[in-house]
């Protein structure tokens, strides 16, 4: 299977939009019958995370860890090491930028994520993008579609739009204002 590359991810998206993000045993099982080809994993603990990947991955998937999630892991770099050495995972979601940049130095994909809450924040977003150079930008929550186009003006990366995804509506929202994919722990928006 091919390594996880910001071509391949923007294929895989552009495929099925809809990224499944599983939080549990039955939602891992229920990703299995997705066309998705990428899922998020945010749940586990450093005994658990390396099985859930490989499990992932068995599924003909690609295995995209949120580190900040991980129980037992540190907001320090060296849990990405850790993510890297001990598991199969194609890849990291993290809000912090030291995770992000250390993810980079060990030649892995990056997700970094952000929580809209203000004018501060967008501001805040550009400059950590320029940063940190992940492969794709997350931000949340995902019915925002002036600050998607806006965002996609002012950054060079794709974006994923992410949080309160109720229904349909919310994700053909996020994919017409210039998101490339949307993540959702909602189980109903997990078919293409």
């Amino acid at each position: 299977m091919m390594s996880l590359t910001k071509e391949y991810f923007m294929e895989a998206t552009e495929a099925c939009p809809v990224i499944p993000a599983v939080k549990n045993e039955e939602w891992l099982e229920g990703c299995r019958e997705s066309e998705c080809g990428i899922v998020y994993i945010i749940y586990g603990d450093i005994c658990t995370i390396a099985d859930i990947v490989s499990r992932v991955k068995e599924m003909g998937k690609k295995a995209i860890v949120h580190v900040d999630l991980i129980v037992g892991l540190s907001s320090k770099e060296i849990s990405v090491d850790f993510i890297q050495k001990y598991t199969a995972a194609d890849g990291i979601i993290s809000m912090k930028p030291a995770l992000i940049k250390r993810a980079n130095e060990l030649g892995m994909f990056t997700i970094q994520r952000f929580y809209m809450m203000d004018a501060l924040t967008y501001a805040n977003i550009v400059k950590h993008v320029k940063n940190c150079n992940p492969d794709v930008v997350e931000f949340l929550p995902a019915g925002l579609p002036k600050v998607i186009q806006y965002l996609l003006e002012e950054i060079d990366k794709p974006v994923v739009a992410s949080g309160l995804i109720l229904d349909k509506e919310d994700v053909m929202g996020a994919l017409k204002a210039g998101a490339f994919a949307v993540s959702t722990t909602n189980r109903q928006m997990w078919d293409c």
